[in-house]
């Protein structure tokens, strides 16, 4: 039994190292708020508008996502369904085929349904916020959280350029030695990018379980219920008891 043990363990190595993601990068600290029905408004806006031509949430529909999070049905249908093919009730997918990313990307793009449950809202917000050029990939561009990465840095024109400067001492953003420098500004100060990824990355925590939101809104009646319950069946056990003594 102890050697079946072991070899399961041993196993389940090389699971939890694909989960892990490549890179030695510090990672930045990022616990979601999912009452913050702003942040994640905004977190899926930005999704559907700089993630979503690649990337899809196949386990996630559009009303499901407007009602947990406050949004009008007309303002979904107008600002945040794009395809003619699409409408307010479907899975919010893409039309891109895995093949096409194959061939552009050399991998088709995934899913982002639960990225945040796989790697960590750590890693996620980290790696948002890690891309810096590098002339020698194929895409210009390089991340500290997942090197040589197929991505390319479709958020540059908010965050702007960064690149990747290594000495001495070791750094937040980069591995040992190595930091990132802003080179030049894009359409967001990097405080405001930097909450705006915060926002992005609360969307895809909440997208990776959508039924906490509600599970959190029901514990306080459960434990009502509970506490009355157990009253109720306290007296009605004193009751009983009376009877036999």
């Amino acid at each position: 039994m102890r050697k079946s043990l072991f070899a399961l363990c041993f196993a389940l190595l090389p699971v939890t190292g694909l989960a892990a993601g490549g890179g030695d990068a510090h990672l930045r600290d990022m616990t979601p708020d999912l009452h913050d029905k702003a942040s994640l408004q905004n977190g899926m806006q930005l999704f559907v508008n700089y993630c979503m031509g690649c990337h899809s949430l196949e386990h996630q529909r559009f009303a499901r996502a407007a009602e947990d999070l406050d949004i009008p049905r007309e303002l979904v249908e107008e600002h945040l369904i794009f395809a003619d093919a699409q409408a307010f009730n479907d899975q919010m997918d893409n039309a891109m085929e895995p093949a096409q990313g194959e061939s552009w990307f050399g991998a088709a793009p995934p899913d982002l349904t639960l990225v945040t449950r796989l790697r960590g809202a750590d890693w996620v917000y980290s790696y948002l916020l890690g891309f810096y050029r590098d002339p020698q990939r194929p895409t210009g561009v390089n991340n500290t959280v997942f090197p040589l990465v197929a991505m390319p840095n479709v958020l540059e024109p908010l965050q702007g350029v960064q690149q990747q400067v290594c000495g001495d001492g070791e750094h937040e953003d980069g591995g040992a030695g190595c930091h990132l420098e802003l080179v030049q500004e894009g359409a967001m100060s990097p405080d405001a990018f930097e909450r705006a990824m915060f926002d992005l990355t609360n969307f895809l925590a909440y997208v990776g379980e959508p039924s906490r939101l509600q599970a959190q809104a029901l514990a306080p009646k459960v434990l009502i219920f509970l506490f009355i319950f157990a009253v109720v069946a306290y007296l009605l056990k004193r009751e009983y008891w009376r009877d036999v003594h």
